[in-house]
């Protein structure tokens, strides 16, 4: 079947056809990165078709050379076919008989050679891809671990992760999407450990995506496989890391790699999945536990620090009074809710001016926003200092939240909470937060419910989150992605 709605085209014997099929089909002559280079091997012309660009030039050039020496030691002009498919050097020779497979695959950075005479061609695989080589991701930098990370390159990723688990079972399933891009992508999961229906349910998901191209490569990818709607919270979880990927391939999770994109996707995941970090897996486990404690109380506050101290300068009654202290001492002009509302939405200012501001110019910036914002904007009456304290350490807690997806989500269910606290005072908080709750547990990724190990409660699983065990310690796979083979060790 063809993508254009050509109908599928065998390969002429006549090269002349041939060529003029990719005159008027791709733009040959037009285009000046399509080429085809002309060769006579005995006696027989022969066609080679590439992209400039996505070849290796050095690769081709051997091959040619090889094929070129045919006319000095062989004879047997009627063996053509056989002689020049024995001296194609290179690792992956396949043959190929329709036309617009020909043009896929000359599109995608292989040559392909078409001989005078013959109604089948051979696709020669000589890519390489532009791209930058294996560093550290800026999102998930650890200060022990592996310094190797995706790349924009599928073949590069996957061969990452194999090198990681050199499992004979460990299975890489390819395919197209995209009836303009034909972007490959990339489904690796374990076969003896993964549920075969999730893997199928997420093969059938990607092979049914009808788009044009995937320009965003695996964010596109996700919203067609999650079906996510307004829910702000990430269904599934991307990382650069290898490492992750892997110790998430051993748990029986699916991994879906885009080419063109450096993340790659981990199915299903749940709302935990988003608050672990490699860190604390490279520290001792007594350390692992406190940085995931501290983590966890970053995000803690960064979802209900603003909403509770907001409620006790509406009800001082609430407080204590050994810390009475908390609230703003002195009258202001402006209502409590605004302050907060200003110095949030300025502080998202901030963080979308250093993602958009180079790098040179960030240091200057960020001078600018603790001069200006800070102390004036308390000098001039805009702010309680107290608001500042409190927004600011709302949002470090939003930055010590290692899934940036998630720390977005949680600053929206912030705002929404502070909104339904100075409208109702405690009964708001209450309802709010309880709705909140709700809603996450009734959300699903991929049929996994997003708060396990939490509701539905799994005591052993919750105790792993909580506490980081020691690795001989944790034999059993999490069972949330029904593994097939839930022990990791011998027993």
């Amino acid at each position: 079947m063809s993508h254009n709605g050509m109908e599928k085209v065998p390969i002429s014997p006549k090269l002349t056809i041939n060529e003029q099929f990719f005159k008027d089909e791709v733009g040959l002559d037009v285009s000046f990165d399509l080429g085809v280079r002309k060769i006579t091997v005995l006696g027989r012309e022969l066609n080679i078709y590439y992209v400039n660009g996505l070849c290796d030039t050095m690769f081709i050039i051997e091959i040619m050379e090889e094929l070129l020496h045919i006319n000095d030691f062989e004879k047997k002009s009627y063996k053509v076919k056989e002689i020049v498919h024995n001296r194609l050097v290179n690792q992956q020779v396949n043959s190929i008989e329709y036309m617009d497979e020909v043009v896929d695959q000359v599109l995608s950075g292989l040559i392909v050679i078409l001989l005078e005479g013959e109604d089948s061609g051979y696709v020669i695989d000589t890519r390489s891809y532009p791209g930058r080589n294996p560093e550290e991701p800026d999102t998930e930098k650890v200060v022990r671990g592996a310094r190797d990370g995706y790349v924009e390159n599928i073949i590069v990723n996957t061969a990452l992760t194999r090198r990681r688990i050199r499992d004979e079972r460990l299975r890489y399933e390819i395919f197209q999407v995209g009836e303009r891009s034909k972007t490959d992508i990339c489904l690796a999961y374990i076969k003896d450990v993964a549920d075969p229906d999730l893997v199928d349910i997420i093969r059938k998901e990607t092979k049914n995506i009808d788009i044009d191209g995937l320009t965003m490569a695996d964010k596109t990818v996700e919203e067609f496989i999650v079906k996510q709607g307004f829910n702000p919270f990430p269904l599934v979880r991307y990382t650069e890391r290898p490492d992750i990927a892997a110790t998430h391939l051993l748990e029986g999770h699916v991994v879906v790699m885009v080419d063109t994109s450096p993340s790659v996707i981990i199915t299903p995941t749940t709302f935990f999945h988003h608050v672990q970090h490699v860190e604390e897996y490279r520290q001792s486990p007594a350390v692992g536990t406190f940085v995931r404690w501290v983590r966890f109380l970053g995000i803690f506050a960064s979802l209900f620090l603003l909403p509770l101290w907001f409620l006790m300068v509406l009800e001082p009654s609430l407080l204590p009074e050994q810390i009475g202290f908390v609230g703003p001492n002195e009258e202001s002009n402006i209502p409590i809710v605004f302050q907060i509302f200003l110095a949030d939405i300025g502080i998202e200012f901030l963080r979308l001016a250093a993602i958009h501001t180079p790098t040179a110019l960030s240091t200057a910036m960020g001078l600018i926003a603790a001069v200006l914002i800070g102390q004036i904007a308390i000098d001039v009456g805009l702010f309680v200092p107290e608001v500042i304290l409190y927004v600011a350490v709302a949002a470090i807690g939003s930055f010590t939240t290692p899934s940036y997806e998630l720390s977005v989500a949680n600053k929206i269910v912030r705002l929404l909470l502070l909104i339904v606290v100075a409208l109702f005072h405690v009964p708001g908080l209450v309802v709010g937060v309880t709705i909140f709750v709700l809603f996450l547990a009734g959300t699903r990724s991929l049929n996994t419910p997003y708060l396990w190990p939490l509701i539905p409660f799994s005591p052993k699983a919750l105790f792993m989150i909580m506490i980081r065990r020691s690795t001989p310690g944790a034999k059993i796979r999490p069972s949330i992605v029904h593994p097939r083979n839930r022990f990791r060790q011998p027993q």
